[in-house]
């Protein structure tokens, strides 16, 4: 089947290279002249484990290929995937400028009947807008269907070839029967394909990346609380995620949420509530938390410095919002460095893959070591703000050698209390007890 995708950022990528990996001819469209000749040239773009091999791979058998031209990237395509950006605006509602504009410059040029897919996530009534936006000038029928994504950073490529479900919001039987199609080989395993209402879908999204944003900061509420009453919110997190009703995942405390999607979404659904007049109180407080668990240890190490961090050298292991990704967009290592240059101190930063993009943030106001112990060299003191693997498992000797104080404010939790406390670290993690060495 020949498909088109409008937008190469990481969810464009990362469906046109996983639907040329199962035989489609796809073409991907974007405007950026630079980043188009980049992709023909075979350099991705993004970084995602996986899918550079699956990239090469599509672009040698000639299934994936790239253009700036929007109108002979569409040209016999049956399906048009638009996967634009969808920015918060400055009232916290997601910005369709993008998908509006090519859904304006689609009408003309369609010379067939094609499936429209938002894959963009979007607020409902998107594809009601995106439908008028084409019909101005369409010249032929149409379909616009909602098909949101569900992609993890760091394991995308897997999400999407082996979805738990894929949902599809489709008012026209010919659009289902195209869109079934194409997912047929993806849920060969027997994960469902659920189609529903166009706005149910475009809601289901926000829904549940709101609810994970949620489960997230109702067990940082918890682990601030345990530090207060001396229990332990690794314990805690273990009694409550055997229970099936509630699950194992997203119980972690650390220091917030970040990335590209709950922050935007939490934020684009609770601006839809206001505008329906519905005050969304549990997203409200889920924001406000979040924000102030990003500097959870910033007090902490305050006060191991006697409330002065002029001319203190800080280490900082992980700039990325989470691991196997370089995406620092809302990652809580940037909050907090910010904060830590605004009281005086040094930085030391190092992580494996997002230390260019804060680059772009930092300039030289900071330090980029060269690994993990580079960042250690005559730093005053740790703190750990992503959980990469290659820091769960440090040479404890090096780092107490580099360090000018055997103290460590852990974000994420990675240590064990009782080995911390053998080896003599003063260290304060997220919900547990505080370890003085």
């Amino acid at each position: 089947m020949k498909i088109a995708v409008v937008g190469t950022g990481y969810v464009g990528l990362v469906t046109g290279t996983c639907f040329a990996e199962t035989g489609n001819h796809v073409t991907c469209v974007d405007i950026d002249e630079k980043k188009v000749q980049m992709l023909n040239n075979k350099q991705i773009t993004i970084y995602e484990p996986g899918l550079e091999v699956l990239f090469e791979r599509n672009i040698r058998q000639g299934r994936l290929e790239f253009t700036t031209d929007l109108k002979e990237g569409i040209k016999g395509a049956k399906i048009i995937f638009l996967a634009l950006p969808t920015p918060p605006g400055e009232d916290g509602s997601a910005d369709l400028k993008y998908v509006l504009k090519v859904a304006e410059d689609l009408g003309p040029i369609l010379e067939d009947y094609t499936v429209i897919v938002d894959k963009s996530t979007v607020p409902v009534g998107t594809a009601d807008k995106v439908h008028a936006a084409i019909a101005a000038n369409a010249k032929v029928d149409f379909d616009v269907v909602s098909n949101p994504e569900f992609l993890r950073e760091g394991v995308a490529v897997d999400d999407f070839m082996k979805p738990d479900r894929v949902v599809i919001g489709a008012e026209s039987d010919k659009a289902k029967k195209v869109m079934e199609k194409l997912y047929g080989p993806f849920v060969r395993q027997g994960n469902p394909i659920i189609f529903m209402d166009v706005k149910s879908a475009e809601l289901t999204k926000y829904a549940a990346n709101s609810f994970l944003a949620t489960k997230i900061t109702f067990m940082n509420e918890i682990a601030n609380l345990c530090e207060l009453l001396g229990a332990d919110v690794d314990m805690v997190r273990k009694g409550v995620g055997t229970d099936t009703r509630i699950g194992k995942r997203f119980l972690f405390a650390g220091i917030g949420y970040g990335g590209s999607c709950f922050p935007k979404d939490v934020q684009a659904l609770a601006k839809s509530a206001s505008q329906a007049d519905y005050d969304f109180k549990i997203l409200n407080s889920v924001m406000e938390v979040n924000q102030t668990q990003k500097e959870r240890l910033i007090d902490p190490l305050k006060a191991y410095f006697n409330n002065d961090l002029t001319g203190k050298t800080i280490a900082i292991w992980g700039l990325a919002f989470k691991p196997y990704t370089d995406d620092i967009r809302e990652a809580p290592a940037l909050e907090n460095i910010s904060k830590l240059l605004s009281l005086g101190a040094k930085v030391k930063a190092y992580d494996p893959e997002a230390m260019e993009n804060v680059k772009g943030v930092f300039g030289d106001q900071i330090y980029f070591a060269e690994d993990e112990y580079d960042a250690l060299e005559d730093a005053d003191a740790l703190m750990i703000m992503t959980e990469w693997p290659v820091f769960r498992t440090p040479e404890f000797d090096k780092v107490e050698a580099s360090l000018n104080n055997k103290v460590i404010f852990d974000g994420r939790n990675l240590y064990e209390l009782g080995q911390m406390e053998e080896l003599g670290f003063t260290y304060h993690s997220i919900g547990r007890k505080i370890i003085n060495g």
